[in-house]
């Protein structure tokens, strides 16, 4: 079988992902690739600059997929993106053109190049369910019984990622076995047709550290804050619930207390550069041991 090269372009928040996409999308002709979007921030609508997307000028160079196509309440996971980028793939080598897919989030990329637990469907009563309960008991309250359930999988979890942890909770709820129990089975799906090569982008810790400063320094400079205003004024008039996914973006709270004129802007500053770095310090842990 003559299989289709996909490229990957991997690597934790500000290492230059975007950049080495575009520069190996134009070696490539351009028009002649798509750049498909593996990041679960920037899939969202509401946050661009905050999120770091691709710019206007940027996309006009290459075509870019898969960013800002959700509305900031939509739910997704490893699961639902995989589907929406092999379609994206599929259709790129359809026109004869070079999928390059980038991103920093890992699980949605290992899904891609290995394929998923075979974790039942889950139905959309039980998962409401799961996320009542996150609002009613708090997220340190919901992780802790998370823990007594799979303490294996909380041992690797993040305790603030609310998505992940009510999914985590939901497949419990559900199949009445914890999320390791299935992720430990034999992963299904695996694209036989698809030859993945993968460019991981992992620098030196003080390199990655001060290139996140940098950017989030020019995301001040070219008025991040408007933006995160804007989004905050969605929330407060009902338009977008206060736990969407998009909150959880890099900086967004602190940004948002500092606009609320509860943090003085150093210190907003400060705490969101604390947060990227923590970020990407944890990402390329992740990718160095998973990938």
């Amino acid at each position: 079988m003559n299989k289709q090269i996909v490229h990957i372009i991997a690597g934790p928040t500000a290492s230059g992902k975007s950049a080495r996409a575009l520069q190996l999308a134009q070696d490539m002709g351009g028009l002649g690739s798509v750049v498909i979007n593996a990041d679960s921030m920037q899939l969202y609508d509401g946050l661009a600059m905050l999120t770091a997307q691709p710019s206007a000028q940027e996309k006009a160079l290459v075509p870019h997929v898969l960013y800002g196509c959700l509305a900031p309440a939509a739910q997704t996971n490893a699961g639902s993106w995989r589907d929406m980028a092999l379609v994206e793939i599929y259709k790129a080598i359809d026109n004869k053109q070079v999928p390059i897919v980038v991103g920093g989030t890992g699980f949605y990329l290992k899904a891609l190049i290995e394929g998923l637990s075979p974790i039942p469907e889950i139905p959309e009563a039980v998962r409401v369910l799961s996320d009542d309960l996150m609002d009613k008991i708090g997220i340190e309250e919901f992780f802790k019984q998370l823990k007594d359930i799979d303490p294996a999988w909380c041992a690797a979890a993040d305790p603030y990622n609310r998505q992940r942890m009510v999914r985590a909770f939901e497949v419990y709820h559900h199949t009445q076995q914890p999320m390791s129990y299935w992720q430990s089975l034999p992963p299904v799906g695996t694209p036989e047709d698809l030859e993945f090569k993968v460019d991981m982008i992992l620098p030196e810790r003080d390199v990655l550290y001060e290139q996140c400063n940098v950017r989030f320094d020019q995301m001040i400079e070219q008025g991040v804050l408007a933006e995160v205003e804007a989004f905050d004024s969605l929330i407060e008039r009902g338009f977008v619930p206060s736990s969407c996914p998009l909150t959880h973006a890099l900086g967004f709270r602190p940004l948002q207390q500092h606009l609320n004129g509860e943090l003085d802007l150093e210190s907003a500053i400060i705490l969101s550069k604390n947060e990227t770095r923590h970020y990407a310090k944890r990402q390329a842990t992740w990718f160095r041991h998973q990938m």
